[in-house]
């Protein structure tokens, strides 16, 4: 059984879905709509950069998606059909393009506004996000409530065993970071973000998408997407949506997502859209199953390749 897997902001970079876009028209007619939908060159900021706009969340975050979009579309046509899937945060939207339940125009506008609104929710330098590595979720969630003294800091993404990221306020998720060596984290590394993500500081723009995303035409998933917030999957259109509207200040929960999947009975994940490092994670999760990342045509031939051995 197979999932789609779709990764999140940060797997961004300038080129991507350039060449699958020279090569296969199911990619470049991907993001021409992409471009009407937002009425702006998205493709050629995916293209050709510059990678300082690339970066900026509200861009980020459409990019990613038609990026995703078109990889995905990619590999439907050439016969890989999912059971489920799943994205990691802003990927649960390419998830669900992918699964019917939101239109790919409708998500790339919304995306954007997510993105604007995230960003727009804490002034730049005032919060901070840091991956501990070594260190369960238990010694984290102390770490976190140790070093708050009154501000906001907590786990925002429950990556992989010894893979947590935290979020928060700048001075709170230094305390943090400190607090999670001492109780035995082997490293810190604090991440280069425009915002605290996942965390309670993004609530304003929780609040200013969900009116937004509930107005959306919607409808049940072609196949269930498992959500971030609770790790069940969604499997009509308002558990989708709510799932979203949750999800702005809730930690992603991918260790438990991937687990949920395997449970469902999934034992091969394909990735799809820019970057390896969700294939590496389901790994780190779970050596036993099966992963492809497909960003390139390389990677689609290595993914038909392998599942026709499976």
């Amino acid at each position: 059984m197979i999932a789609f897997l779709f990764p999140g902001q940060g797997a961004q970079r300038v080129g991507m879905g350039r060449a699958l876009a020279g090569t296969f028209s199911i990619c470049r007619d991907t993001f021409a709509e992409a471009d009407a939908a937002l009425g702006e060159p998205l493709s050629t900021l995916c293209f050709e950069g510059p990678a300082d706009t690339l970066m900026l969340t509200e861009h980020t975050q459409p990019a990613i998606l038609a990026m995703s979009t078109a990889v995905a579309r990619l590999a439907v046509s050439r016969g890989i059909a999912p059971a489920f899937a799943a994205g990691h945060s802003l990927g649960e939207y390419s998830a669900h393009v992918a699964a019917g339940t939101l239109s790919f125009a409708d998500a790339l506008r919304t995306v954007k506004r997510r993105g604007r609104y995230m960003q727009e929710a804490v002034p730049v330098g005032e919060g901070a996000m840091a991956a501990i590595l070594g260190l369960d979720a238990e010694g984290v969630a102390q770490a976190c409530a140790e070093a708050a003294e009154g501000q906001i800091v907590s786990p925002a993404n429950l990556n992989a065993p010894g893979q947590i990221v935290i979020a928060g306020h700048t001075q709170a998720v230094a305390r943090a970071g400190e607090r999670a060596k001492a109780l035995g984290a082997k490293r810190v590394i604090p991440l280069a973000v425009s915002a605290p993500f996942h965390c309670a500081l993004m609530k304003p723009a929780g609040d200013r998408l969900a009116p937004e995303l509930r107005a959306l035409a919607s409808q049940a998933p072609s196949f269930p997407v498992v959500a971030n917030v609770d790790a069940l999957p969604k499997r009509s259109a308002a558990e989708s949506i709510e799932a979203l509207v949750r999800q702005v200040s809730a930690p992603v929960r991918w260790e438990d997502v991937v687990r949920r999947l395997i449970a469902e009975g999934v034992t091969t994940f394909v990735e799809l859209g820019p970057g390896t490092v969700l294939g590496g994670l389901v790994k780190k999760i779970d050596r036993d199953v099966t992963a492809f990342s497909v960003e390139d045509e390389a990677g689609l031939d290595a993914a038909l390749a392998g599942l026709k051995t499976i």
